[in-house]
């Protein structure tokens, strides 16, 4: 007898369907999964029988074959064990046929309980849009999966309860659709509050202006100045994530198998804070099947890699394209995959290998040729594409000793978070999001200088030989620093501090 069920395989962060025909036949007692399948999925032949079994059915002593059509997309994953099982009894006649508009998927353990599987939620998202009306996933992913509207979320419990739902014997009430609340004001708790955060004011200021446009920044500085402690303060005053930016982060953990058990959408931005041994596989995504990469995992969040020198630099470049679109392309044999990669890029490092170059306290030990070569492991081009460039000197001892509290971050996020509103009501009906993401279009739109602007950015380009990339750059930046002030125009100051964040040669 022949049995069809429907489930779901994740292609890059899209869901495609794919349908799994179970077919029992006579013959010697053998069981056949084709379709491409992976090992995961060839595994599954022995999961399917003991938990069919230990479930107290009927697992049939013929020859079984399991198609996953279409045969053409790579199946993976443990996802696919319960529609097979389903499949098989069906096929038996143990349950009746499931309608057609229902669509299921999860790993099963030896016993038969339904386990967790990762991707539910564009599963979810690609049954609605297909016009399913019943999605059937493991319990602990139905809080994911009610995420999405229009669509009735099961939650599957074991493979018996399964059984029992669709005999009509105990069937199982629907998850009620909940999406929670984004607007809260509670923070992370791995966050430093800025009011902690002894002098280093210009740096301070610098932190806000790039929180306020999405701007990428670089600080530069002796060990022990607070270069990382600023960037671990930067999460306490990121703005709010909007209901779609949240949606977009789920989606991307939720593929890569990221999202905390009892976090079924992901609230605060993402702070992504890799070592300096990654490969660049692991910075952009890849492997022989893609995966989402740390910049994925960054995306509407902030990137911070710390001794950004020590990173190798076929590492860094592969940022220089991801900086500039926002998305990352990922080519194989196979095909291509696009993922989103909209991040700021924090980044942190010495001026030299000792680190004490250019300190008025401690002496640099490293000669001229060897500060040139450290600070050329960054290449002008990704430079070229921060925005900010700040130094963070050595802290005096009476502001250490100081017992006078700073700004607490509270009060600097209110700030963040009105000049992102202002950002948002500029470019509503569009997709950008902040300052930072404007195009050549939209900063001739929404950039426009007075003719003292004008005289001073023709002068800056001149003496700094600044590239087109940071004029405009120098122009998104001043509207950042404008939308903060509340101002409704760029000015003169605006611009004088735009400028004072370009880079300066260091030798």
């Amino acid at each position: 007898m022949l049995a069809k069920v429907h489930s779901c395989a994740v292609v890059g962060l899209d869901g495609a369907v794919v349908e799994v025909e179970v077919d029992i036949s006579s013959g010697l007692p053998t069981q056949t999964i084709v379709g491409l399948p992976d090992a995961a999925v060839q595994e599954s032949k022995e999961r399917v029988r003991a938990a069919i079994r230990n479930s107290g059915f009927m697992f049939p002593g013929t020859r079984l074959t399991v198609n996953l059509a279409p045969a053409d997309i790579r199946k993976e994953g443990p996802a696919y064990d319960l529609p097979i099982a389903v499949g098989v009894l069906i096929a038996t006649e143990q349950m009746p046929p499931i309608p057609d508009d229902t669509l299921l998927l999860g790993e099963l353990s030896l016993e038969g309980t339904v386990r967790h599987t990762n991707g539910v939620l564009p599963i979810a998202g690609q049954a609605r849009q297909l016009g399913f009306s019943t999605l059937l996933v493991p319990e602990a992913d139905a809080p994911e999966a009610a995420l999405v509207p229009d669509i009735t979320v099961i939650p599957v419990h074991d493979l018996v309860s399964l059984v029992k739902h669709f005999l009509g014997l105990a069937p199982i009430p629907p998850y009620p659709h909940h999406v929670p609340d984004i607007d809260t004001d509670d923070l992370p708790t791995y966050c430093v509050d800025f009011s902690e955060i002894k002098g280093q004011e210009h740096a301070k200021r610098a932190i806000e202006v790039a929180a306020a446009g999405g701007h990428n920044i670089l600080m530069v500085g002796p060990p022990g100045a607070g270069k990382t402690l600023l960037a671990r303060a930067l999460p306490a005053i990121l703005p709010k994530m909007t209901i779609d930016e949240a949606l977009d982060a789920t989606r991307i953990y939720s593929v890569a198998d990221c999202l905390p058990p009892d976090l079924p959408l992901i609230r605060h931005r993402p702070f992504r804070a890799p070592h300096h041994t990654i490969s660049h596989a692991g910075l952009v995504g890849g492997g022989r099947w893609p995966r989402p990469g740390e910049i994925s995992l960054a995306h509407r969040g902030v990137l911070f890699l710390d001794e950004l020198p020590e990173f190798g630099q076929r590492t860094l470049e592969v940022l220089r394209q991801p900086l500039e679109d926002k998305i990352v392309t990922i080519a194989r044999a196979q095909g291509s995959l696009t993922f989103p990669a909209n991040f700021m890029l924090v980044g942190a490092m010495n001026p030299c290998p000792c680190g004490y170059y250019g300190d008025p306290v401690r002496e640099c030990t490293c000669s001229m040729s060897t500060i040139s070569r450290y600070q050329k492991r960054i290449s002008g081009p990704l430079l070229d594409r921060i925005d900010i460039h700040v130094e963070v000197p050595r802290v005096d001892y009476e502001k250490l000793s100081d017992e006078r509290r700073g700004e607490p971050s509270a009060v600097i996020r209110q700030r963040v978070q009105a000049a992102r509103e202002r950002q948002q009501q500029r470019f509503a009906g569009t997709p950008l999001a902040c300052n930072a993401d404007m195009g050549p279009a939209e900063v001739r739109e929404f950039c426009k200088i007075d003719d003292n602007g004008k005289s001073l950015m023709k002068s800056a380009m001149q003496q700094l030989q600044l590239s087109a990339r940071a004029y405009h750059r120098i122009l998104k930046l001043a509207r950042t620093i404008a939308d903060l002030e509340g101002s409704a125009d760029i000015r003169l100051h605006h611009i004088a501090e735009a400028l004072q964040y370009r880079p300066r040669k260091m030798l």
